[in-house]
């Protein structure tokens, strides 16, 4: 998967302007899903627009080496969120960066915590509702881990957090889930 950006992209840095209409197409669905998630519908088709064009614009700076493809997307895409709701002034300017109290040296770097809550939640409004009463940070995690498909090490270095972080969040995530759900 990861070799097909590649070669899409070096196609694209090529001369071949198909090749990034093929990377659109490949990753709207995702940063249309993860955006909606924060801004709403009324916001999100100019979120996708201007996250599109930012990597059109960058993509001669991506970097295979430090961040495979799709977590470079996905930092410019919560890049763009937190930059459209600071000027909005929907969050705080630190919501989505804001660690809070720590317990990252607490978890064992080999768990991974049960999945049920959201497993469980097969109705869609539902499962929005109680999203969107969870702090940024949480379901971010929540909606790359489960929805994305990324891993904590991607997720990590998406959102610039040493991996335990990452399980942390996903952690206390899941805790308030399920109180939510009781």
């Amino acid at each position: 998967m990861e070799n097909d950006d590649e070669y899409l992209i070096n196609e694209y840095l090529g001369g071949n302007q198909n090749s990034f209409k093929l990377l659109v197409e490949k990753y709207t669905p995702s940063i249309y899903n993860f955006s909606l998630r924060f801004v709403g519908e009324g916001y999100v088709n100019d979120i996708v627009q201007d996250v599109f064009i930012k990597i059109w614009k960058n993509l001669k700076k991506f970097n295979k080496t430090k961040a495979s493809f799709k977590t470079w997307i996905f930092t410019i895409t919560r890049n763009t969120i937190t930059d459209y709701l600071r000027k909005k002034k929907m969050i705080p300017f630190s919501s989505l960066d804001e660690d809070g109290e720590s317990f990252e040296n607490d978890i064992p770097s080999d768990i991974i915590l049960p999945d049920k809550a959201l497993i469980e939640l097969e109705d869609k409004e539902l499962l929005n509702n109680v999203l969107d009463k969870l702090p940024a940070n949480y379901k971010e995690v929540l909606i790359l881990y489960y929805q994305e498909d990324m891993t904590f090490n991607e997720i990590g270095q998406l959102l610039g957090k040493p991996l335990n972080t990452v399980k942390s969040y996903h952690h206390r995530a899941l805790i308030k889930l399920q109180e939510m759900l009781k």
